[in-house]
């Protein structure tokens, strides 16, 4: 793992704490998105009467939509959160979100 290794704060031939930093956060973030996208669909699209052990076709389709637009939503957010990092860099505010 190549990525772990190198880099100004670590010593020669150590591992880069700053980017074990970095991975653990990522992996947080990602970790709470599945989460929050498994809890908001499963309500949404989920009988709380489990009749059956598969989901049907309406389950199915109902999923399959929840998670697009859940990803859409992610996405959308991100790229405002960006930009407004960015105008705030740019502006030598610093005060606001910074990107990821």
């Amino acid at each position: 793992m190549s990525f772990l290794r190198g880099g100004s704060s670590a010593p020669s031939g150590g591992v880069n704490i700053d980017k074990i930093e970095l991975a653990v956060t990522e992996l947080d973030t990602v970790t709470d998105f599945f989460n929050r996208m498994v809890q908001s669909c499963h309500s949404k699209c989920i009988s709380t009467r489990y009749a059956e052990g598969d989901l049907n076709k309406g389950e199915s389709v109902c999923i399959d939509r929840c998670v697009a637009k859940f990803n859409d939503v992610q996405k959308k957010v991100g790229e405002k959160l960006q930009s407004r990092g960015a105008a705030n860099a740019a502006s030598g505010a610093g005060g606001g979100f910074s990107p990821i």
